[in-house]
């Protein structure tokens, strides 16, 4: 009998889970698990009630979780217990959302993997482990090239009064708001990273104007700056992308690649199609 897998990639937000059974995959979904949300039980209950209804009474062997928060043991050991509890008998592991970027994006070879989603991050993957990863700060003193980092800037030519008549109709069209609900949410509200993240899709949905073009490529060529060619090995092995951001714009990831004289790798709208392909 073929050995039945669960791979899980979560977010705070969603989660992806793909049943994978000899050649066939099925991918579920759930809301997220943040373990600095949610303790082991409250992601038990999670689990028993969104997961396993979907799943029926498949017996599963092998479950590789990889979640935000599990950077921290603690963290893992607790979405670990959870996991266990919920499919007993069950090996699992549990790693963190960097590495299964790396796993998705390099495989079993040596490379650079980059996160660009709401957040960002990066990191040098030896072909067996995350060797060197370039700090993360954050989206209030990092997060360059993320959705956060760029969606703050949208604000900031929008409060700034910045763009032009045609721009800011456009603006005022979508998003229907004005400077103190932008400033309530932004300092008063949780998940403010979230909250700046939605105004990137303003610069997906304008681009070839100037301003917005002006916008995103200064986002990403801040993250080359300060990440990417950080790592010496960012010159001489390929330089991999994953994330809503990089695949929204990954013609300017190519061109930035380009000017950089780096070697553009795989690019990825999110993790699970190379960690399907990596636990194969």
């Amino acid at each position: 009998m073929p050995t039945v897998k669960l791979i899980a990639d979560s977010g705070s937000t969603k989660a992806e889970w793909c049943l994978m059974k000899g050649s066939r995959d099925t991918t579920y979904f759930t809301q997220g698990i943040s373990p600095y949300f949610l303790n082991d039980v409250q992601i038990e209950e999670l689990l028993c009630r969104e997961l396993l209804p979907q799943l029926g009474k498949v017996k599963i062997d092998e479950i590789h979780y990889y979640g935000t928060g599990c950077l921290s043991k603690p963290n893992a050991a607790l979405v670990r217990k959870a996991l266990k509890r919920t499919f007993p008998g069950t090996d699992v592991t549990v790693e963190n959302d960097l590495l299964a970027a790396a796993r998705a994006l390099c495989g079993r070879e040596k490379g650079v993997a980059c996160i660009l989603g709401t957040g960002s991050n990066s990191c040098y993957y030896n072909g067996k482990r995350i060797a060197r990863n370039s700090p993360g700060l954050g989206y209030v003193l990092g997060d360059e090239g993320s959705g956060a980092y760029l969606g703050r800037r949208v604000l900031q030519y929008y409060l700034y009064n910045t763009y032009d008549e045609e721009l800011r109709a456009r603006f005022d069209d979508k998003y229907q708001t004005d400077a103190p609900s932008i400033l309530a949410n932004v300092y008063k509200k949780p998940l403010a990273n979230r909250y700046l993240a939605g105004f990137a899709e303003f610069l997906a949905e304008n681009r070839g104007h100037y301003m917005v073009e002006n916008i995103v490529e200064d986002g990403l060529n801040d993250f080359f700056f300060h990440h990417v060619i950080k790592y010496r090995e960012s010159w001489t092995l390929p330089v991999h992308f994953v994330g809503g951001v990089a695949w929204g714009f990954r013609d300017v990831l190519l061109e930035l690649c380009k000017n950089y004289e780096l070697t553009p790798g795989i690019i990825l709208r999110n993790p699970m199609e190379g960690l399907k392909i990596y636990h194969k």
